[in-house]
């Protein structure tokens, strides 16, 4: 038995006081993630499937549980020497005669794994697929249409997706009966287990093509790059998702189309700023029309609008415009709100006569109670 020999509740992720629907959990997880039709040709996940069924076969038996708490692996397993000798363990782990997995995972997960009582024939959906567009900031907000082009997987127009040359039709493949897979039996330390794969005869499509469709070479299936219009709702932000249904690759055996998904980019715009369906902007005004008051016009995404600064307005103060200016609410009633943060620009060069008038407006300053700062206290002394 080889040393590195992993303890059973490990293999399958769990507690040694896990419960029955725990363990079961765990161990459908696990023999799900390793079973050899999601990873063929793999050894290590070969060799993971049969570690997580020995150590399901033990936890999940009341009597041998109890052993392997007790006595590790001396108690379920004959090769390390337990008292039990082997016996009551039916070849080792309590398999007699033939396993066939596939009505095991057909219990666990409904209608077989890989290809155990699936139907290789039954409608499969298509795969969705996904792109991104650009839109202005404005297009964003308001809501536009806009045509992209997508590379799809579709039926073959000459077939019909059937794959047969015209006149003729798909047959049953004789290795697996249309079921698209094939048994395979072997022995193993658990008994002899039966197994499936795919058929190798059919590819697993449970059909024989003699005569290929000329333009799609027997796949059924061609891509094709195809125009899409799509409508883009009003107040969609930045990296959100639009879902147009159908528009993904074709389905397989009359199956319904995946989605395309369209993630959404938005340019970045040279004053507005976004915060959720309120609108940002900053208003530069001048040292005068902050002293004496305004009347400005400030931009909108309706259009330009007045807005009257009121004397004394201090750099930073934010006016909120009426009227619903901001971004309409997405699938919703109503807009957000347009701010317009004040920034007061100070002039760097001034002439000589300002600069007299300036000094005269600086002799008559009083600030405002409560403003003083520390020097002006010591001028009043």
């Amino acid at each position: 038995m080889p040393e590195n020999k992993r303890d059973y509740y490990e293999v399958l992720g769990v507690n040694k006081g896990a419960s029955d629907d725990e363990i079961k959990k765990a161990y459908r997880k696990t023999a799900k993630k390793y079973h050899p039709d999601l990873n063929p040709d793999n050894a290590e996940a070969e060799a993971k499937f049969k570690e997580c069924n020995e150590a399901y076969e033990v936890l999940s038996d009341p009597q041998k549980k109890a052993r392997y708490d007790q006595f590790g692996f001396a108690g379920v397993d004959p090769n390390y020497g337990a008292g039990q000798g082997g016996a009551g363990f039916g070849g080792g782990f309590g398999f007699d005669g033939d396993i066939d997995l596939g009505d095991i995972f057909s219990s666990f997960f409904g209608g077989g794994f890989g290809g155990g009582g699936r139907n290789p024939n039954a409608p499969q959906r298509g795969r969705d697929l996904q792109t991104a567009v650009s839109l202005t900031f404005e297009e964003a907000a308001k809501g536009c249409k806009k045509t992209i082009e997508v590379m799809r997987v579709m039926d073959c127009s000459e077939c019909g997706g059937s794959g047969a040359a015209k006149g003729t039709s798909p047959t049953t493949c004789p290795e697996c009966q249309g079921r698209g897979v094939i048994n395979v039996q072997q022995r193993s330390p658990f008994g002899v287990m039966t197994t499936q794969k795919t058929c190798n005869r059919c590819g697993g499509t449970g059909k024989i093509i003699t005569s290929p469709c000329h333009k799609c070479n027997g796949k059924g299936k061609v891509r094709a790059r195809k125009k899409i219009d799509i409508n883009i709702p009003a107040g969609i932000d930045n990296n959100q998702v639009v879902n147009v249904r159908g528009f993904g690759n074709d389905g397989t055996n009359g199956g319904p189309a995946g989605d395309l998904k369209v993630v959404v980019n938005i340019k970045k715009h040279p004053y507005f700023n976004r915060d959720g369906y309120d609108v940002w902007v900053d208003r530069h005004i001048s040292f005068v029309q902050a002293t004496l008051g305004a009347e400005v016009q400030v931009p909108t995404l309706e259009g330009d609008t007045k807005l009257n600064i009121p004397a004394g307005t201090q750099p930073g103060e934010v006016f909120t415009l009426k009227g619903n200016k901001g971004i309409q609410r997405l699938n919703g009633m109503g807009k957000g709100d347009e701010h317009v943060r004040i920034i007061v620009d100070i002039p760097k060069s001034v002439t000589d006569e300002q600069k007299e008038l300036l000094k005269q407006f600086d002799k008559n300053y009083v600030p405002p109670k409560g403003k003083e700062g520390f020097f002006d206290k010591f001028k009043k002394k």
